[in-house]
């Protein structure tokens, strides 16, 4: 199995006051973006890392057969600890994980995919995305790689492994740096 990890446990501090995944985006909440492209995608499971108001997101989070939900409640300390909760949920069986963030309305289900099947080759620990010389996320690991996570503190993201195994990493061309795009500020969702 080949698991996805959605990351949507921020405090989307710089919009405010407002939670920008519930924030609508092309008349749906911004989480649904990613979430459907994961849906639609060959993963098999989606494991949806919530923190900051957990109630609210789980209300508003379209159902499906693929999700699994798991609560980060050290949400505070920054991205790293999202990363190790969603990684409870997977399994040493597993072949691999992706890591995702839920503020990134571009990704297609076929961005996705070749993540997937990158895994699946088992040919390198890490699979990126890239867009000339920009590496961006979601971000694929081989099942091998889950150790190196333990040792991850504050706000730290899956941009680091690449780093750290960029000799192991698997880059994966796209053709535009658009699903890179994420959401931060009130003007992104105009």
């Amino acid at each position: 199995m080949i698991k996805a990890i959605l990351l949507a446990a921020g405090q989307s501090k710089r919009l405010k006051g407002e939670n920008k995944l519930i924030k609508k985006f092309k008349n749906k909440p911004l989480i649904n973006h990613v979430l459907n492209s994961l849906v639609k995608s060959k993963v098999n499971k989606i494991i949806i890392v919530l923190g900051y108001q957990s109630k609210k997101l789980k209300k508003i989070i379209k159902k499906n057969n693929k999700n699994l939900f798991t609560t980060n409640k050290k949400f505070k300390s920054g991205m790293s600890t999202s990363i190790k909760s969603g990684l409870r949920k997977i399994s040493k069986k597993d072949k691999g994980f992706i890591i995702v963030q839920s503020d990134m309305p571009f990704i297609k289900s076929s961005d996705i995919n070749k993540i997937y099947n990158s895994i699946k080759k088992g040919k390198s620990l890490v699979h990126a995305l890239k867009f000339k010389s920009k590496v961006g996320n979601p971000i694929g690991f081989d099942i091998s790689v889950v150790n190196k996570f333990k040792k991850i503190k504050g706000d730290v993201g899956a941009k680091f492994m690449v780093k750290r195994l960029k000799k192991n990493t698997n880059f994966i061309k796209v053709s535009s740096s658009r699903i890179f795009k994420d959401f931060d500020l009130k003007k992104d969702f105009n």
